[in-house]
C-alpha cells in the first residue's frame, strides 16, 4: 500500500514516524511519502516537503510566507495526483492540512485525520470542512469525540500517545553526563516552541527571566526535531547565562526542577512529566488582534483544559514578561503548598490522559482504524 502523510510540527513529525512503523507492521511493504520532519524521514517516509519550510506562526505571518507555502502545497497535491496513494493521513497543522484534505478528497483519495485541530477552541466553523472532506477523525482527547459526534463526523478516540510512553530508561546522572550537566544542581527546562517564529517570539523573555533568577540553576533547552541546533545557538548568543541544548523534551522536563513551556503539545508532555511548569506564549500584535476574536475559550493550556480548571499558570501575550515568569518560577521551585498542589494536580491530569478506550497503544489503534476503514482488498495484510 501507498500512504501520503502530512505533518507540520515537531509533535506531528513524531506521531507520523510512529504511524509509519505501525502501518508497516499491519501491512508489510507499505510505502510512505509526503511532508514531515527528520523523525518521519528516519522512519522511512519519503519527504517531498520538509515541515520546517512551511511551519510559520499565526495569521499575519502566513501572509508573508504564502507564495512559498503555496508552491509546496501545489507540489504535494501534484504528487498525490500522480502517485494515487491508497489513503492520506493528515496530522494536526490545520491551516495547511484542511486545505490539503479538500484537494485530496476531490482527487478521490480517502482522507484520515489524526490529532484533531483545536476547532473546539477556536474557528469552530472549520468543522464543516472536516464534515465534507475527512473520512474519519482519530482523536486523542476524550472530550473531542463528543464534539465531533455532535457535528455528525465519524470519529474514534484512541487515547493519547504520549501517555503510553514508558518512563525514560536513562537515569538523571546518565542524562547529566550525556549533556555535560551538573547533577548536583537543579535544572530549569526552557521550551520556546518548535517553529523558528515561536522561538524568536518566546525565547528572549525566557532568557531574561533566567538572568533574573541567576546562576544557581542550570538551564536546558531540548531541541525540537523541526529546528536546527545552529539556529538555536544563534538565538542564545545574547544570553549572559549558559543554556545547554539537549535531546528529548520529555526526559529533560522529568529531570528538571521546573519548566517554562510554550503553549502547545509540549504542555501535554510537561503535564505527563509530572514536573511543575508555567505556560507562556506570544504572537505578533497583529496576529493576536486578529486571532483572539476567534477563540472560544478563556484558557489555552491543555493541562488546564483536561483538568477542567486552571492548575498551571498561563502567561499569554502582554502578561508574558521576564518579571511574571520569574514570579511564577519563584512560586513553584521551592517546596511548599503551591508546588505540592501542582504536583497533585498533574498526577490527576496524567491519570485522565491514560484513560483510553482499549488495551492497544493509541498509535497502533489509529493505524488499525485506518486499515479497517479501507476496502478489504487494500486493507488486508500482504
Amino acid at each position: 500500500m501507498n500512504f501520503l502523510l502530512s505533518a507540520g510540527e515537531a509533535s506531528g513529525d513524531n506521531y507520523g514516524a510512529q504511524l509509519v512503523e505501525a502501518l508497516r507492521q499491519l501491512h508489510p511493504g507499505s510505502a510512505f511519502f509526503g511532508m514531515g520532519g527528520e523523525k518521519m524521514r528516519a522512519a522511512g517516509c519519503e519527504l517531498l516537503v520538509n515541515a520546517g519550510e512551511v511551519a510559520v506562526v499565526g495569521l499575519a505571518e502566513v501572509v508573508t510566507h504564502l507564495p512559498g507555502i503555496y508552491l509546496k502545497f501545489r507540489g504535494l497535491v501534484g504528487e498525490a495526483r500522480r502517485r494515487r496513494p491508497d489513503a492520506a493521513i493528515l496530522i494536526d497543522f490545520p491551516d495547511f492540512n484542511l486545505r490539503l484534505a479538500r484537494d485530496l478528497h476531490n482527487l478521490g483519495i480517502p482522507v484520515f485525520y489524526f490529532v484533531s485541530p483545536q476547532i473546539w477552541a477556536w474557528r469552530s466553523g472549520r468543522v464543516k470542512q472536516i464534515q465534507r472532506f475527512v473520512r474519519k477523525m482519530i482523536v486523542i482527547f476524550p472530550f473531542e469525540q463528543e464534539f465531533y459526534r455532535r457535528h455528525g463526523v465519524e470519529v474514534t478516540y484512541v487515547g493519547h500517545p504520549l501517555a503510553w510512553l514508558p518512563e525514560p530508561a536513562i537515569s538523571r546522572d546518565e542524562y547529566a553526563q550525556q549533556h555535560r550537566l551538573d547533577p548536583a544542581r537543579e535544572w530549569i527546562a526552557l521550551l520556546p516552541g518548535s517553529r523558528r517564529k515561536e522561538v524568536r517570539l518566546n525565547l528572549p523573555a525566557m532568557l531574561a527571566a533566567t538572568e533574573k533568577l541567576g546562576d544557581r540553576f542550570e538551564y536546558i533547552l531540548p531541541v525540537a526535531s523541526t529546528l536546527h541546533r545552529d539556529f538555536l545557538r544563534e538565538q542564545l548568543t545574547h544570553s549572559s547565562l549558559p543554556v545547554k541544548l539537549c535531546e528529548n523534551a520529555r526526559t529533560a522536563m522529568k529531570f528538571a526542577r521546573a519548566s517554562v513551556v510554550a503553549s502547545g503539545t509540549a504542555t501535554v508532555e510537561a503535564a505527563l512529566s509530572g514536573t511543575p511548569f508555567v505556560v507562556v506564549y506570544r504572537l505578533t500584535p497583529l496576529t493576536w488582534l486578529l486571532g483572539r476574536r476567534l477563540v472560544n475559550l478563556d484558557t489555552f493550556a491543555m493541562a488546564n483544559l483536561i483538568a477542567g480548571r486552571r492548575i498551571v499558570k498561563e502567561l499569554i501575550q502582554q502578561e508574558f514578561t521576564p518579571e511574571t515568569v520569574l514570579k511564577e518560577l519563584q512560586a513553584i521551585l521551592p517546596e511548599g503548598p503551591r508546588r505540592t498542589q501542582m504536583l497533585a494536580d498533574l498526577r490527576e491530569v496524567r491519570t485522565r490522559l491514560r484513560e483510553s478506550g482499549g488495551q492497544e497503544e493509541p498509535i497502533v489503534r489509529a493505524a488499525r482504524e485506518i486499515m479497517d476503514a479501507l476496502p478489504a482488498e487494500k486493507g488486508k495484510k500482504s
